[in-house]
C-alpha cells in the first residue's frame, strides 16, 4: 500500500521554484594528490557550491548501502536504488551470499528444475554465463564457485561456464588471476569419471554479453553469437585468448574481443543447445536485462539471433519485476515499496528525470525501485550517449543533458527534477586520467548553468554522488605510500570505483527557508536523501524511511560552509 505524504514543518517555506537533484556519477571526495582527477580539475562553481552553502560527506559504499561489508564499493546500481528507497535495504550481494550461506539458494523450485534439466536420462548441459571476478558489483567469482560445487554434488555432470572478464570493478589486467582460480577448481571437479566441466566462451564486459539500456545491442550479439553459436575467435582456452589480447594491445580486460573454445577439430568445446539450462549468475540487473530478453522473447528485433536453442533459462535475481524478467531465477528480490517517487507521484506531485543513455535506467528503473514503467506523474527524458568514446570525448552529452534541465526547470511543469551526469564514472571506467579531469569539468560547466537557472526561479538545488570513482585515477600503495608502478615503470591506472565519501550540498538560493543542515547522525549515507527531498519540498518523510539531513531551525545553520 503506498503511504500519503503530509506536510512537512510550519515554520518551513517550500521553494517556489523546483527542487533539482543532481547526481555526479562517480565523482568523490578524497585527498588532492596527481591521481585525483577531482582535485585537479577547474570546477568553479563547485567549489563554490561546497564552500559557500550547507554541504555534508555521504556514505556510498558497504553497509551503509546494503552491501555485505564496507569493503564493497558502492556502484551506480545500489545509490540510484537507495537514494531512491529511502532506506538501506539488502542489495544483490548481500542476497546471494546470505542465500548461499544459509543454504536456501538451492532448496528453490528453480534450482530444483535446473538440476531435473541437467540429469538424468536426457540430461542437458548446464551453462553458467556472468562476470568472473571479485568486484561484487554485478556478481562475485564465490558465487560462481558455490554453484558449480552444488551442481556437482546434485549430480550435474556436463558444465560449460562462460566467463565475461572484468577489468572495470578490478583491476585493468586481472582476468588471468580469476581464469586460474575458476580452471582449477573445473579441473579438481573433472577429475571424477563422469564430470566435465570447462570454460566454453567469453570476452571482455563492454565488448561481450554485458551492454545496458539496449545502448549497444551489438555488445549482446557478440556473447549470443560465442555462447549459442560458437561464433567468435577460436582459441584453444581462456587464457590464450587473454594473452593474445595483451599482446594486441588491449589495456584492460574489459575490452577482450568474444571468444570461444574449441577442441583438436576446432569444434567449440559447449555451445547451447536445445535442452540445457543456462543460468546467468550475475546478480544485478542492468546489464543482465538483455541477454534475458534474447533467450526468453519471442518478439525479439533487436538484433537477429539465428538459432534460439530451447532451453531453461534462469537468473541469479529477477532483473525486472514489472517485465517479470527472468520468468525463471534463483531469488526473487523483495518488492521496494513506497520509494519517493512513488509517493510523490501518488500525491500528484510531477516529477522530471534524465541523463544520457548510458546511465539513463539509473534515474529510471532503479530510482522507481527497480521498475521499468514511470508513475503516473513521472516525466522521462533519454539523452542519446551517441556512441562517443568516453576517453575521447569526456564531456560526453553533459551540455544536452543540462539543456534538459533549463527547459524543465524554466517550464515551471515539475517540483521535483533529476539528472545524472554519467562523465566521472564512464570515464574513471576508462583509466585515463587526462580525460577524467576534462569529465569532471563538464560536470561543473553543466552544473554552473543548472544553478543559474534554479536561482533565477527560487529554486533549490541539491548535489550529490552515488559513488566515488574519478578522485582515484591511480592504483595506490599502502605498503609503499606511493603510486603503483609496472616493470616498465609506468604509473598504474585505476579504473574501479573507491570506498570514498561523496559529497552532499544544498544550495537554495535567496529566500530563508526555515531549516537546518543535521551534523548529529552518526553516519549520513545516501539513503537519507529521499526524507531530505521530501522534506525540501514541504513533505513529512514516512516512517521507515532514514532520517532528513535537514531539520526545522535556524537559517543560519544552513548557510554554514563545508566540511
Amino acid at each position: 500500500m503506498t503511504m500519503q505524504l503530509g506536510p512537512w514543518h510550519e515554520s518551513y517555506h517550500p521553494p517556489a521554484g523546483p527542487v533539482v537533484l543532481v547526481i555526479m556519477d562517480g565523482i568523490g571526495l578524497a585527498p588532492p594528490n596527481d591521481g585525483n582527477a577531482v582535485s585537479s580539475a577547474d570546477i568553479p562553481t563547485l567549489r563554490r557550491l561546497w564552500r559557500e552553502h550547507a554541504s555534508l560527506q555521504l556514505a556510498a559504499h558497504g553497509t551503509a548501502v546494503g552491501l555485505p561489508t564496507d569493503k564493497d564499493m558502492g556502484n551506480s546500481e545500489v545509490g540510484h536504488t537507495i537514494m531512491g528507497a529511502g532506506r538501506v535495504l539488502p542489495q544483490g550481494a548481500s542476497l546471494v551470499q546470505r542465500a548461499i550461506a544459509d543454504g536456501s539458494l538451492f532448496t528453490g523450485e528453480t534450482w530444483q528444475q535446473l538440476v531435473a534439466r541437467c540429469t538424468g536420462a536426457d540430461a542437458g548441459t548446464l551453462h553458467l554465463i556472468g562476470l568472473l571476478s571479485d568486484g561484487n558489483v554485478h556478481s562475485h567469482i564465490d558465487h560462481l564457485f558455490a554453484l558449480l560445487r552444488e551442481a556437482d554434488a546434485t549430480g550435474i555432470a556436463r558444465v560449460r561456464v562462460h566467463p565475461l572478464l572484468d577489468g572495470r570493478d578490478v583491476e585493468p589486467h586481472s582476468a588471468l588471476r580469476y581464469l586460474d582460480k575458476l580452471n582449477t577448481l573445473l579441473a579438481e571437479i573433472s577429475t571424477k569419471s563422469d564430470r566435465d566441466y570447462r570454460i566454453a566462451s567469453g570476452g571482455g564486459r563492454m565488448r561481450t554479453t554485458m551492454d545496458r539500456y539496449w545502448e549497444r545491442p551489438d555488445v549482446v550479439q557478440a556473447g549470443w553469437k560465442a555462447h549459442v553459436l560458437g561464433e567468435a575467435r577460436h582459441v584453444g582456452s581462456a587464457r590464450e585468448a587473454v594473452e593474445a589480447s595483451y599482446a594486441d594491445g588491449v589495456s584492460s580486460d574489459q575490452d577482450i574481443p568474444a571468444f570461444v573454445v574449441v577442441d583438436g577439430d576446432d569444434e567449440p568445446v559447449g555451445t547451447i543447445e536445445d535442452g540445457d539450462a543456462v543460468l546467468l549468475f550475475n546478480f544485478r540487473g542492468d546489464r543482465a536485462i538483455e541477454l534475458s530478453s534474447a533467450f526468453e522473447y519471442d518478439d525479439f528485433d533487436f538484433f537477429e539471433r539465428g538459432r534460439r536453442p530451447d532451453v531453461l533459462f534462469v537468473g541469479m535475481l529477477q532483473y525486472d519485476g514489472d517485465m517479470k524478467l527472468p520468468k525463471h531465477c534463483l531469488l526473487v528480490p523483495p518488492a521496494i515499496e513506497n520509494t519517493v517517487i512513488e509517493l510523490l507521484s501518488a500525491a500528484g506531485v510531477p516529477t522530471f528525470h534524465v541523463a544520457e543513455s548510458s546511465k539513463f535506467g539509473h534515474v529510471t528503473y532503479y530510482l522507481f525501485g527497480m521498475r521499468t514503467k514511470p508513475f503516473s506523474h513521472a516525466t522521462v527524458k533519454e539523452v542519446s550517449s551517441g556512441g562517443l568514446d568516453p576517453a575521447e570525448h569526456p564531456e560526453m552529452q553533459a551540455a544536452a543533458v543540462a539543456d534538459a534541465v533549463v527547459d524543465a526547470i524554466r517550464s515551471g511543469d515539475h517540483r521535483l527534477i533529476v539528472v545524472n551526469f554519467a562523465n566521472g564514472d564512464m570515464v574513471g571506467h576508462t583509466g585515463n586520467l587526462e580525460a577524467a579531469v576534462k569529465a569532471v569539468e563538464a560536470v561543473d560547466a553543466a552544473v554552473t548553468r543548472i544553478d543559474q537557472a534554479v536561482d533565477a526561479c527560487d529554486g533549490v538545488l541539491v548535489i550529490t554522488a552515488d559513488h566515488g570513482n574519478a578522485e582515484e585515477m591511480l592504483q595506490w600503495s599502502s605498503k609503499t605510500s606511493a603510486f603503483k608502478r609496472d616493470a616498465e615503470g609506468r604509473l598504474i591506472a585505476k579504473t574501479s570505483h573507491t570506498l570514498n565519501l561523496v559529497p552532499f550540498v544544498i544550495s537554495d538560493g535567496r529566500h530563508p527557508r526555515g531549516y537546518a543542515v543535521r551534523r548529529d547522525l552518526a553516519r549520513p549515507g545516501l539513503g537519507n536523501i529521499a526524507a531530505t527531498v521530501l522534506n525540501l519540498l514541504g513533505y513529512a518523510a514516512p516512517e521507515g524511511y532514514e532520517p532528513s539531513l535537514i531539520r526545522p531551525g535556524a537559517e543560519a545553520d544552513a548557510a554554514a560552509g563545508g566540511n
